[in-house]
C-alpha cells in the first residue's frame, strides 16, 4: 500500500456509531458503508434497519450514476440494541434523534459515557447549539455538531460548530473523516442557532410562506420561481460571488442599496399557521402537476442531483469540485484502479496519488 492510500485510509474511521435509524441516520449510514466504513446502527424503532436499507438502496443507484469510479467494498451494518454497543470499538459516533433537546441530550450523554475518551461525539441537529447539547457529557472537548443536509449521501455540506468547551483539533479531525467521506465540511466559526444554511435557508421560507398565505402566488408558482431561476445559478455561485473583487462587490452594493432598504420582503415575520393557511397550503400542495409518491421524488430529486453534480464536476465548479476531489480518494485507495480509468494501470502518466496531497 502507498504512502497515500495510507494516508487516505487513516483519515477514515474503520467504524461509526449512528444513533437513529431515520432519514438523516439513513443518510449516514448509506455515506459511510459505501465508503467501505462498518456502521452500528442503534434505531430505537423496529423499522429503523428496514428504513436504512432501503436509503442504502436508493444511495447505490445513486452512487452509481455519480461516479464511474469503482467504490471500496462496503461496510458492514449492524443493528445493535443499545447506545453501549453502537459507540463500541467506533472512531466517530454520529447522533440523529428527533430535533427535541430533551431527546438529544440524554443520548449524547450516554454516548459520551460509554464511548472511549478519544471518540469524537457529533450530532445532526439542524440547529440546536452544541453548549446546550452538552448537558452532561463526558470530555466535552470531543463534542461537536455535524450538520448535514438530506440525501445526506449525495449532498457535500456538512457544518461543524463547536461549543465553548469542543477544542480545534476536534473539529479538525472531523473535517479530515467527513473530508474523506467526499464532503465539504465547513466549520461555523461562531456558536449560533441554526448555523449557516439553515438560517439562510428559514429566510426564504417564510417569505415563501407570506407570499403563499396574502395569495401572492401558489405553492406551485414559489417552487417554480426557485428552480427555473436563481436555484439553478446558486449550484454554481452563492449571492456574494461577484466578478470585480472588492470594487465589483461594491458596485453592485451601490446599484442595489434602494432595493435592500425598501420593504420588499417580511423578514421575520411569519404568518400564523392556523387551521385555514394550513389547508391552503395542502389544497394547493395535493393539486400540483407534479404530486408525485415519497418514493418518485425520492428517485426524481436523487436523478436530478446526480446530473446537476456531474455537470458541476465537468465545469470544475462548487461541490463538483468536492466530488472530483472525493473520486480522486477513491481511486489512490483501490490500488489498481488507474487515474485514467480509459488508460490501463502500467501506462506512462502521472499518477496524481503520488502528487497531490490528499
Amino acid at each position: 500500500m502507498s504512502e497515500e492510500t495510507k494516508f487516505v485510509r487513516e483519515k477514515l474511521p474503520r467504524a461509526v456509531g449512528l444513533l437513529g435509524g431515520g432519514v438523516i441516520g439513513g443518510g449516514w449510514a448509506a455515506r459511510f458503508i459505501l465508503n467501505g466504513v462498518d456502521v452500528r446502527l442503534y434505531g430505537p424503532s423496529t423499522s429503523a434497519v428496514e428504513r436504512v436499507q432501503k436509503i442504502l438502496s436508493n444511495a447505490r443507484r445513486a452512487y452509481r450514476r455519480l461516479t464511474q469510479v469503482p467504490l471500496p467494498a462496503e461496510g458492514a451494518l449492524t443493528a445493535v440494541s443499545s447506545i453501549d454497543d453502537a459507540v463500541d470499538g467506533v472512531e466517530i459516533v454520529l447522533e440523529s434523534a428527533p430535533e427535541r433537546l430533551d431527546l438529544k441530550q440524554p443520548v449524547l450523554a450516554a454516548a459520551s459515557q460509554a464511548a472511549a475518551p478519544g471518540v469524537l461525539i457529533c450530532s445532526s441537529t439542524s440547529g440546536l447549539r452544541p453548549s446546550l447539547l452538552a448537558a452532561g457529557v463526558k470530555h466535552p472537548e470531543r463534542l461537536l455538531v455535524a450538520h448535514p443536509f438530506n440525501p445526506v449521501y449525495l449532498l457535500p455540506l456538512v457544518e461543524l460548530c463547536g461549543g465553548v468547551s469542543t477544542t480545534p483539533i476536534s473539529l479538525d479531525r472531523a473535517a479530515e473523516i467527513f473530508r474523506a467521506l467526499g464532503m465539504h465540511p465547513l466549520i461555523v466559526r461562531k456558536e449560533v442557532n441554526g448555523f449557516i444554511a439553515n438560517r439562510l435557508q428559514e429566510a426564504m421560507w417564510r417569505e415563501a410562506l407570506w407570499l403563499v398565505h396574502d395569495d401572492v402566488a401558489t405553492v406551485n408558482e414559489v417552487d417554480d420561481a426557485i428552480r427555473y431561476s436563481f436555484g439553478l445559478r446558486r449550484a454554481v455561485i452563492g449571492p456574494f460571488s461577484l466578478g470585480g473583487g472588492g470594487p465589483g462587490m461594491r458596485q453592485n452594493m451601490e446599484k442595489w442599496q434602494p432595493e435592500l432598504r425598501s420593504p420588499w420582503t417580511k423578514f421575520t415575520d411569519i404568518p400564523e399557521h392556523d387551521d385555514a393557511f394550513l389547508d391552503k397550503l395542502a389544497e394547493q400542495s395535493d393539486t400540483r402537476p407534479d404530486n408525485w409518491t415519497v418514493a418518485e421524488l425520492e428517485v426524481k430529486r436523487d436523478d436530478a442531483l446526480v446530473a446537476v453534480l456531474r455537470g458541476l464536476r465537468s465545469q470544475g465548479c462548487g461541490a463538483g469540485e468536492t466530488i472530483a476531489g472525493w473520486e480522486e480518494k477513491l481511486r489512490c485507495r483501490i490500488p489498481h484502479v488507474a487515474a485514467d480509468s480509459d488508460l490501463p494501470v502500467d501506462a506512462d502518466v502521472a499518477d496524481p496519488c503520488d502528487k497531490q496531497p490528499l
